[in-house]
């Protein structure tokens, strides 16, 4: 019998530090979960501040478009200064005011162009020869008769001039 209360008293007190062993380790464990959330939450709070100041940011830049937005179709505020309006006359204008330093030059004379070739008549054998029969015809087909196209020679000779 006294072996039986010997053990029993020996698995009583070994029971007993088996619990407080694992709840010392419960305990550590807690301890060291809550540190790691405290360091979460606080990345998590950095990281909301964040977020709050760019939306801040963004809601004051929309602000502020708006306000520029509504500035630039506000009509303008008329000067302080009264401003009288000087009478313009076409007459009064001098190039000698405009342009004191300039000496007077005198205008340059250009030589007119002489159209000869383009004036001396042309006929049915030189339009064949500048354009082709085919395009003659052609020509005389479409505007109804020989003149016209001869005229269409003498316009074609005076571009190409």
């Amino acid at each position: 019998m006294k072996l039986w209360f010997l053990t029993a008293t020996a698995l009583i007190m070994f029971s007993g530090c088996n619990s407080r062993t694992q709840n010392i380790e419960l305990q550590n464990k807690n301890a060291k979960q809550s540190l790691i959330i405290q360091q979460q939450q606080a990345q998590i709070d950095a990281l909301n501040a964040k977020l709050n100041a760019k939306a801040i940011a963004r809601a004051k830049a929309r602000a502020r478009a708006k306000a520029k937005a509504k500035k630039m179709s506000a009509i303008p505020t008329p000067p302080k200064k009264n401003i009288k309006l000087k009478k313009v006359e076409d007459n009064n204008y001098t190039s000698g005011y405009m342009y004191p330093g300039a000496a007077k030059k005198k205008p340059v004379k250009v030589a007119q162009v002489t159209t000869t070739s383009a004036n001396t008549s042309m006929d049915k054998a030189q339009c064949i020869a500048m354009i082709g029969p085919e395009k003659f015809a052609k020509y005389t087909q479409m505007f109804g008769s020989e003149a016209a196209s001869l005229k269409r020679c003498k316009m074609l000779k005076a571009m190409k001039q």
